[in-house]
């Protein structure tokens, strides 16, 4: 489908799902390089990652584990400046290579608080892989390590993204038509 209607909002295909699997594979495959012989806790924000988070980890080589924290940003379409953390991190990852994975990035407020916390927990290193991101919203300080996408600032759905829960069982990702 071009077009689909989600809710009271009309989204057409933005990213089709043969772009995001050449994309995933170039993310694990960069990787792949960078963690040759080391054991990587990967660290999926919920509830979005979890689509990327498994297509990903089924091109890692080697070993890794993964785990999950759930946080929230988002009220309908638009982002807050209020993080709420709704399943915390319970991995023990002192002295561990953290991989943090989330499925977009925009203001960057959700990685910026979930960096402050694993850092407190003293892992060997942290790295962020998101599969979009939105260098236009980006308002935080932090390096992003691995990019799938860099997108516009628009409202997208689909691989994982919702609109108020809906949309994240899509193939390809759709972008609202104003």
């Amino acid at each position: 489908m071009q077009r689909i209607k989600i809710k009271d909002k009309e989204f057409k295909i933005s990213i089709r799902a043969e772009e995001i699997a050449n994309a995933v594979k170039q993310v694990a495959s960069q990787i792949n390089r960078d963690y040759e012989g080391k054991d990587p806790v990967f660290l999926s924000v919920l509830n979005g990652s979890y689509v990327f988070a498994a297509d990903l980890l089924r091109h890692i080589k080697g070993p890794c584990r993964i785990s999950f924290v759930k946080l929230s940003s988002y009220s309908g379409t638009t982002t807050t400046s209020h993080v709420k953390e709704l399943i915390g991190l319970n991995e023990d990852i002192q002295g561990k290579d953290v991989i943090i994975l989330e499925d977009i990035i925009d203001t960057g407020i959700t990685v910026d608080r979930l960096l402050e916390e694993v850092k407190k927990r003293n892992p060997a290193s942290i790295r962020i892989a998101c599969f979009c991101y939105k260098p236009e919203a980006f308002q935080k300080n932090f390096h992003i390590d691995y990019i799938g996408m860099k997108i516009p600032n628009k409202f997208i759905v689909g691989y994982g993204l919702d609109y108020d829960g809906y949309g994240r069982n899509l193939p390809h990702i759709y972008e609202v038509v104003d």
